[in-house]
């Protein structure tokens, strides 16, 4: 069966199937050059991603580094357990940076839609006399306690007779079973 018509030449039908495989090769060309091209980006990428991984995993001392900047969080424990745990570290903290404050007061826990079942206990204290230092001061190294969950509140006020002297009240907070 053919479909070439019959007073072609054998040199026309060469002619007609080389440029037939020609054509077959053009297209052919044309869809493996974008194929290439995905292939090398894809190739580049991979290569990319490993050079960062073996980045991450040699750099032990990076990975300490971040490991020291996330903070600590001890989860949550029955209301008076951490209740004890959460006021004595937090009155360590204002002991450590050198505030007197007042007693702290532990605030009535409430039920927090947002943190599946843990209640929030929240425990406020206030200052007369401190600098501003130390205000700044327990500020950075709250996130160290291990109970910590967040400041509530925060007042800082000037005394107006003496610029050096500020009052502050700060309300902070745990979860709790």
């Amino acid at each position: 069966m053919k479909i070439l018509p019959k007073n072609l030449s054998d040199r026309d039908i060469r002619a007609i199937s080389i440029g037939a495989v020609a054509m077959a090769l053009i297209i052919l060309f044309c869809m493996s050059s974008s194929w290439l091209e995905n292939w090398r980006y894809v190739r580049k990428s991979i290569s990319e991603k490993k050079a960062q991984l073996k980045q991450l995993a040699s750099s032990g001392l990076k990975q300490k580094g971040l490991l020291e900047i996330v903070p600590v969080f001890n989860m949550p424990q029955p209301e008076e357990t951490q209740e004890f745990l959460f006021r004595n570290n937090f009155n360590e903290q204002l002991k450590k940076v050198g505030i007197k404050n007042s007693p702290l007061e532990t605030l009535a826990s409430r039920k927090n839609t947002k943190n599946a079942g843990y209640k929030l206990l929240t425990v406020k204290t206030s200052c007369e006399k401190c600098r501003f230092s130390q205000i700044i001061d327990l500020l950075v190294t709250l996130i160290e306690n291990p109970y910590l969950v967040a400041i509530e509140e925060l007042n800082i006020k000037c005394n107006p007779n003496n610029r050096e002297e500020f009052r502050f009240d700060i309300e902070v907070s745990t979860f709790v079973k």
